[in-house]
């Protein structure tokens, strides 16, 4: 179908990729501790939705143009880094509230924010764009005639296991975290560890080379 062979490696490794602990499991997670079930779930979306702008890139040869043109590369990776850099600072330096509330700051604003954060981390981020261009292609024949079909059907694919996996991941922190909620102390942590490992992965995009 399509010319994608071996369908259920592809959904195996996607699921085992997911599962893998790493920045996008940490930010979920770190949401929801901080806001329950909806602000994890607003991270989780918006996390599939930035992946979705490299799936759509990979299906129509942006990402191979990222690949191909140091330029486009390098103009990406200075805008996603700053942006990764500037958010976690940001986080850093916040003080800690016990909800939205206590800030004056209503709840749909807070979860606009997280999720656009979540779809600004992933979207920018060139490290991503890599990714799918490197994986989508090993399940899909050489000669196919339906290539940018069949990487946004992988695509979605990948997109659907992950965004159900973070969405456990912040029904399960959301819940041991209820008690944790309550402590100021342990949202000043939250968020430095958040902050913390946006800075991180704002150095490492901007480090990041083609080949």
């Amino acid at each position: 179908m399509l010319g994608i062979h071996e369908l259920w490696l592809f959904i195996l490794s996607g699921v085992l990729l997911n599962i893998t602990p790493g920045p996008d499991s940490v930010y979920v997670i770190g949401r929801s501790m901080q806001m329950g079930w909806r602000g994890g779930a607003a991270a989780a979306f918006g996390i599939s939705f930035g992946c979705l702008f490299h799936v759509t890139g990979a299906a129509i040869g942006l990402s191979a143009l990222l690949m191909a043109s140091s330029t486009a590369f390098a103009i990406l990776k200075l805008v996603g880094a700053a942006y990764l850099v500037l958010t976690g600072l940001q986080m850093l330096w916040s003080r800690p509230a016990l909800a939205a509330a206590v800030t004056g700051e209503p709840v749909q604003k807070s979860l606009r924010r997280v999720f656009l954060q979540g779809v600004f981390t992933n979207a920018l981020n060139p490290k991503v764009a890599l990714f799918f261009l490197a994986f989508l292609p090993q399940f899909v024949a050489v000669d196919s005639s339906h290539k940018p079909l069949a990487f946004l059907t992988l695509g979605l694919i990948f997109i659907c296991t992950g965004t159900l996996w973070c969405l456990f991941l912040a029904a399960f922190a959301a819940k041991a975290a209820h008690r944790l909620r309550q402590s100021e102390g342990v949202i000043a942590w939250i968020n430095r560890t958040l902050g913390g490992l946006f800075v991180y992965l704002g150095i490492r995009v901007a480090m990041l080379e083609t080949r």
